[in-house]
C-alpha cells in the first residue's frame, strides 16, 4: 500500500529541533493519499505557531522528489488537532534519547500540576522542579533535577 511505503519513507525525516526523532513517530504526518499519480502529504504541527513547520514541509518534499514521487503536494492542516498522544512509543524513547522529558499519556484533560510531575529524563528521579512552563519552544517546558542537579526541557503534553 502506497501509504504505507510513503509512511516508511518519512521516517527518515527528523524534526529539526529534535534530529533523534523523526516526523512520523512525532505524529504531524496526518495523511497520505495518491490521487491520480500525485502523492499529498498532511502535516499537522505540534503548535500552531510552530517555526520549523516550512523547513518540515520543505524536508518532505524533498525527501519524496529523491525517493522517485516527483509530483507531489505538501501540506499543512489543522482539520485533525494535533495532541501529544500522537507521539509514537518509539519517539518517546527519541525524546528522551535527546535529553528531553517526553510527555504522560493523557486522557484530553490536562491540569497545569502535571508539569510538576515530570522525571528527570536523565536520571529517572522524580524529585525535579519545574522552572518556567515556558521553554525555547512553546511545546516544551524548564526543569531542574534536585538529584542530579540538571536543567533539563520537558516535552509538554497537549491534548
Amino acid at each position: 500500500m502506497i501509504k504505507d511505503t510513503i509512511l516508511h519513507l518519512l521516517e527518515d525525516v527528523m524534526d529539526p529541533e529534535i534530529p533523534t526523532l523523526s516526523i512520523v513517530d512525532l505524529g504531524i504526518v496526518t495523511g497520505v493519499e495518491e490521487l491520480d499519480g500525485k502523492i499529498k502529504v498532511t502535516l499537522t504541527p505540534t503548535f500552531s505557531g510552530c517555526p520549523a513547520l516550512r523547513v518540515m514541509e520543505d524536508l518532505v518534499r524533498h525527501k519524496l522528489r529523491d525517493s522517485g514521487y516527483v509530483n507531489n503536494e505538501v501540506v499543512t492542516s489543522f482539520a485533525v488537532q494535533w495532541n501529544s498522544n500522537m507521539i509514537s512509543e518509539k519517539g518517546l524513547i527519541a525524546l528522551k534519547k535527546h535529553g528531553l522529558a517526553p510527555p504522560p499519556k493523557h486522557d484530553g484533560y490536562i491540569e497545569l500540576d502535571v508539569l510538576s510531575d515530570t522525571p528527570c529524563p536523565l536520571c529517572n528521579s522524580r524529585n525535579t522542579t519545574m522552572q518556567s512552563p515556558f521553554g525555547p519552544t512553546l511545546c516544551r517546558s524548564m526543569h531542574y533535577c534536585n538529584n542530579c542537579k540538571n536543567a533539563f526541557e520537558a516535552f509538554k503534553p497537549v491534548g
